[in-house]
């Protein structure tokens, strides 16, 4: 942390560029949602069965897909659950589909032993698990996580309302909302499945980067009531770089805990540590170089108007 103990970068001369930065990470996750039509929903939203199965002998989603197909089986969705360098002749699959029929998840499951095994054999596969979910529960559990996520938001804005002046409080909301937007594009042109762990991590974003800001924000209003002879962005620019050191070291303890649960985690944790090592690490850029920014843009603009009614008073 000595690299940032006596840091006096100018944050706020970078903003422009910052905003290009920004801009061309929203319009690149804008593309990929595009592209991909949408977000991936989770069984948990849509409903419907996921099963992992681990094959004795080596196959690809193509085959596997034609062995589900021949017997049946539509608009399933098959995420391998093996990365690259894992043993080929034991691969392991996670394998959804849509919806459940009116034989249950132990239904479902039998046809699916029965489809695989006609392919592969008795022996040359393994079902590890079988989840299944009713439409009627993932249409709610979606309306809830749509709530969640909207009540977030909400009690956001009451907090900052409460905690600072309404300038600062809108600067924050832009980060919030600018870290949101980018989070989500990746998601989509990453394909990460949207399930309850997703949305945690998405909740968890909102609160870290609300966290970075604020911290931020505190340090600037301190700095403020010090009246020193210095603009406005010298201020911000002093205080940004004054927290500089807890922010980098917050950001990079909290990423290398993310990395670790993602590289050893397995496949049911690594799409959580992924969107939030996505999300610590546009947080922490935003929180220097948007929300301060913002916060700067919206005063030059008070100030300005503020000179022109002034000057119209005065003629």
């Amino acid at each position: 942390m000595r690299l940032f103990s006596d840091a006096k970068y100018a944050f706020l001369g970078s903003r422009r560029r910052a905003y290009v930065v920004s801009i061309a990470l929203i319009l690149v996750g804008a593309v990929g949602l595009l592209l991909r039509g949408g977000f991936d929903a989770g069984v948990e939203f849509t409903g419907g069965t996921m099963v992992q199965v681990r094959f004795s002998q080596a196959t690809d989603v193509a085959g596997v897909r034609a062995a589900l197909n021949s017997a049946g089986f539509t608009g399933e969705r098959i995420q391998p659950l093996t990365g690259p360098g894992a043993d080929a002749s034991n691969p392991e699959f996670l394998i959804r589909v849509p919806t459940l029929d009116g034989a249950g998840l132990e239904g479902v499951r039998d046809q699916m032993d029965a489809a695989l095994a006609s392919t592969y054999g008795e022996g040359g596969f393994e079902i590890r698990s079988a989840d299944g979910i009713a439409p009627s529960v993932g249409s709610e559990l979606r309306n809830k996580a749509a709530m969640a996520l909207g009540l977030s938001f909400l009690l956001t804005l009451i907090y900052l309302a409460f905690r600072f002046e309404w300038r600062f409080g809108f600067a924050a909301i832009i980060a919030t909302i600018h870290d949101m937007l980018i989070t989500f594009g990746f998601i989509a042109l990453l394909n990460i499945e949207i399930s309850l762990a997703t949305v945690a991590a998405i909740l968890t974003i909102i609160g870290y980067s609300l966290n970075d800001t604020i911290v931020v924000f505190d340090r600037v209003r301190e700095n403020f009531k010090k009246k020193r002879k210095e603009t406005y962005q010298a201020t911000l620019d002093r205080s940004i770089n004054e927290t500089l050191p807890r922010t980098v070291l917050t950001s990079g303890t909290t990423f290398a805990a993310l990395l670790s649960l993602f590289i050893l985690g397995g496949p049911v944790i690594r799409p959580f540590a992924l969107v939030l090592m996505l999300g610590v690490l546009i947080g922490t850029y935003s929180s220097i170089f948007v929300a301060s920014p913002a916060l700067y843009e919206i005063e030059e603009r008070a100030r300005r108007r503020n000179a022109q009614q002034a000057a119209r008073a005065a003629g």
